[in-house]
């Protein structure tokens, strides 16, 4: 990954407010919505290399030991927090000196914070989750205040330094106890840990950073969604306070019912009735399928509740890799139709069928006949 700083095009001994306007200025050339989806990568980069710097004690361990010292991964420093030692040090410092452990003097906290993800639920077709569809869709979430660009302040204006703890965002007081005198130190309470005071804010924002709207937006709805399905929008959500980085949208695919085909993991399952003579004699027939119009065969002696198989007609299979993962089958299932009534030559020929046929008497079966009597029984005849 590259240097933060190199990220946000900044110098290492820059302000957080130098931060804060390389991020907004960076922002809005990178964000997918208006630089298009090539640039998801580099916005999400951009929003991490921010959240890092913008933070006084997330700064401070990455200007010591890199992106392993804030995220994770590496070495735990100094030999403890690599799983040697159960507890932290900073926990003793918490309780000592008013809950700032070793960055309790790293400077003051900034008014950006990350903004939250978002859950939207998308109805889709069985036929678009069959071939995979992009869909326009309308979401309501906070975006970057246009007035003040995220400042919260209103334009041509700026926050002052506030004068309780003197642009430092936390106060110190020295107690006497036991073990002597004890330093302590906490937020500042008239500029809440920020450093500073706005004392004009963005009339557009009320001195948030954002505002909420109704954004339209593009969405890939890939082949093989089924309810429940959730899609990842990075950097979609809700823009946080302060032009913080946005959170992501997630939307949780919810599929319509068809009223021909079921669904059943990749395989669609439909049922079609045909008469007795055409069971017993066979023939070929059109389907319509997701596919358009396909032939049936039917195979003469076909009995009740037997299926037909359409191989790839299915629904095609969900690749998290974006190659062609094939599809599923369409399973034709057959039900035989008995005529309730029969007119008198109809009757004449079928009676006349069962005499040549053998099947004008019906014997029951002996109670005491086994399974395998049966079957002797039956290829002896």
């Amino acid at each position: 990954m590259n240097d933060y700083y190199e990220i946000l095009g900044v110098s290492r001994d820059a302000s957080p407010e130098e931060i804060k306007k390389a991020y907004r200025r960076k922002a809005r050339q990178l964000h997918p919505d208006y630089a298009g989806p090539d640039s998801e990568e580099a916005f999400k980069e951009l929003s991490v290399a921010y959240e890092t710097l913008s933070n006084p004690d997330k700064r401070q361990m990455y200007d010591l030991g890199g992106p392993e010292a804030v995220h994770g991964g590496g070495a735990g420093g100094y030999g403890f927090g690599g799983g040697g030692m159960p507890f932290d040090f900073s926990d003793i410092f918490d309780t000592m000196f008013g809950g700032g452990g070793f960055a309790s003097s790293g400077g003051p906290t900034s008014r950006a914070t990350h903004g939250s993800d978002q859950l939207l639920t998308i109805d889709v077709t069985l036929e678009e989750a069959t071939f995979g569809v992009t869909k326009n869709i309308e979401v309501d979430t906070y975006v970057l205040c246009a007035r003040c660009e995220g400042s919260c302040c209103e334009p041509g204006t700026q926050p002052r330094a506030c004068s309780g703890c003197h642009g430092s965002g936390s106060v110190t007081r020295m107690q006497r106890s036991l073990l002597g005198v004890i330093r302590t130190q906490s937020p500042c309470p008239d500029c809440g840990g920020h450093g500073s005071i706005i004392d004009q804010p963005c009339s557009e924002c009320s001195g948030d950073g954002r505002v909420r709207t109704r954004r339209s937006m593009k969405v890939d709805i890939p082949v093989g969604v089924t309810t429940g399905t959730r899609i990842r929008m990075s950097g979609r959500g809700d823009v946080g306070m302060g032009g913080g980085p946005a959170g992501d949208l997630y939307l949780e695919v919810r599929e319509k019912k068809h009223p021909i085909f079921t669904r059943r993991g990749d395989d669609l399952h439909t049922w079609v009735t045909i008469p007795m003579t055409t069971a017993a004699l066979g023939t070929v027939f059109e389907l319509d399928t997701l596919d358009g119009a396909k032939e049936v065969t039917i195979k003469p002696g076909t009995q009740p509740q037997e299926t037909v198989t359409l191989s790839g007609l299915g629904v095609g299979r969900l690749s998290r890799s974006g190659r062609d993962a094939g599809r599923g089958d369409l399973q034709v299932h057959i039900d035989v139709e008995i005529p309730r009534k029969l007119d008198q030559r109809s009757r004449e020929i079928l009676e006349e069928l069962a005499a040549n046929r053998g099947e004008d008497r019906v014997e029951p079966r002996r109670a005491d006949q086994s399974v395998f009597d049966r079957i002797r029984e039956k290829f002896t005849n």
